[in-house]
C-alpha cells in the first residue's frame, strides 16, 4: 500500500517544488507517479472538504484581515475627527470672550451711541410735540384775543358812534357849551298818555323829554325829543356866531329800538341860517336822512361864507309814523373865523 500525503497535500504546493513552482529535477518523476496512483472513493471526498474548509477559512481569515484594517482606518479618521471636535470645543470655548472684548471695543460704544441718540431723538420729538400743542394753543387764545379786540374795537366804534366822537369836529350846538332852543320859533313836544304819571286821575308830571334833549350827546332809547305829525321845526341858538360849515343828524340804530322799527325817524328836511336882527333866513340845503346809518353829517350850502347866531331844522317828513317824529340829536359845525378856502368841499 503506496503512503500518501496529509489531507492538505493536493491544495499546497508540494515541499520538494522550487520558488517558482516547479519540481525540483530529482523528484518530478516520483511527483508525477504520484499523483498518477489511484486514491480511494473516501479519501477524495475528505480531500475535497478539506480543501473546501480550508478555502472558505482563508476566506474568512482574508475578510476578518480586510475587516482590521478597515476598523484601522477608520480608527485613524476617528481619532482624526474627534481631534478636530475637540480642536472646535476648545475654540469655541475660547472664542466668546474675544468676541465680547472685540464687541465692546468696537461696536459697544456706538451702539450705545446710537441708542443714547434715538432716546434723544424720542425725547426731543415728545417735546416738540408738547410744543406744537402749547403753540396751537397759544395760537386759540390770540384768535380769541384778536375777536375780543375786534369786539371791543367795534364795541369803542359803536361808543363814538353814539357818542359823536369819530365826527371829530367841534359841535356848536352842545348844551354844555351855551347852546339853547328857541322855543318861540319851535314846535309843540308830543305829549302821549305812556309819556305821564297820575296819581287818582292826576296828572304828578311828563316823561316827555323837552327840545333840548337833541344839544345832548346821551343817545339812548326814548331819551329823544318828539313832535306831532310828521312836520315840524326846531331852532337852535349858537352859543356863538359860527361860519356854518355841516350839520349832522343822529338817531338809534334799529336794533335797539323798542318798537323795531325807524318809522319815527326823520326823512325829508331843510336846513336855515338865522342872524341876529334882523332874523333873516339863509336857505342852507334841503336833504334826505337815511336811518339806516344812524349818523350822518351833510355838507351846507354857505357860500360865501357868512357867520350865523341860529340854525333852524324844518323837517317835511318821516318814514312812516303818522302821530309823531322824533329827533335824537342835531349838530352843528364850523369855525369861528371865516374858513381859508372860500370853497368848502363835501363831506366824503
Amino acid at each position: 500500500m503506496p503512503r500518501t500525503r496529509n489531507i492538505g497535500a493536493l491544495c499546497t504546493l508540494p515541499e520538494d517544488t522550487t520558488h517558482s513552482g516547479r519540481p525540483r529535477r530529482g523528484v518530478q518523476r516520483s511527483y508525477i507517479s504520484r499523483m498518477a496512483e489511484p486514491a480511494p472513493a473516501n479519501m477524495t471526498w475528505l480531500t475535497y472538504l478539506a480543501c473546501f474548509l480550508r478555502t472558505q477559512t482563508q476566506q474568512v481569515f482574508l475578510n476578518t484581515c480586510r475587516c482590521k484594517l478597515f476598523c484601522q482606518k477608520v480608527m485613524e479618521k476617528m481619532g482624526l475627527l474627534v481631534l478636530c471636535v475637540f480642536g472646535f470645543w476648545m475654540f469655541s470655548m475660547h472664542l466668546p470672550s474675544k468676541v465680547e472684548v472685540w464687541q465692546d471695543d468696537s461696536i459697544n460704544g456706538p451702539l450705545q451711541s446710537l441708542r443714547m441718540y434715538q432716546e434723544k431723538v424720542r425725547h426731543h420729538t415728545g417735546e416738540i410735540q408738547d410744543l406744537r400743542g402749547s403753540m396751537n394753543q397759544l395760537i386759540a387764545k390770540l384768535q380769541k384775543m384778536e375777536a375780543i379786540s375786534d369786539e371791543q374795537k367795534m364795541a369803542q366804534k359803536i361808543m363814538k358812534m353814539i357818542q359823536g366822537d369819530y365826527i371829530e369836529k367841534p359841535d356848536f350846538a352842545l348844551k354844555s357849551i351855551g347852546a339853547s332852543i328857541d322855543f318861540e320859533h319851535t314846535s309843540a313836544t308830543y305829549n302821549h298818555d305812556k309819556a305821564r304819571s297820575y296819581w287818582n286821575w292826576i296828572r304828578l308830571w311828563n316823561y316827555a323829554q323837552p327840545p333840548d334833549v337833541i344839544l345832548e350827546p346821551n343817545v339812548t332809547p326814548g331819551n329823544c325829543w318828539a313832535f306831532a305829525s310828521d312836520r315840524g321845526q326846531v331852532t337852535i341858538r349858537l352859543a356863538q356866531k359860527v361860519y356854518l360849515s355841516n350839520i349832522t343828524l343822529q338817531h338809534i340804530p334799529k336794533t335797539i329800538s323798542l318798537s323795531g322799527s325807524l318809522d319815527t325817524a326823520p326823512k325829508d328836511f331843510v336846513i336855515y341860517g338865522l342872524e341876529s336882527l334882523p332874523r333873516e333866513e339863509v336857505f342852507l340845503g334841503a336833504f334826505q336822512f337815511q336811518p339806516e346809518n344812524i349818523i350822518q353829517t351833510f355838507q351846507l350850502q354857505n357860500l360865501p361864507p357868512r357867520s350865523f347866531a341860529a340854525v333852524k331844522v324844518k323837517i317835511s317828513s318821516n318814514w312812516g309814523n303818522p302821530r309823531f317824529t322824533c329827533m335824537y340829536r342835531v349838530r352843528v359845525h364850523g369855525s369861528v373865523t371865516p374858513p381859508k378856502d372860500s370853497h368848502l368841499e363835501p363831506l366824503s
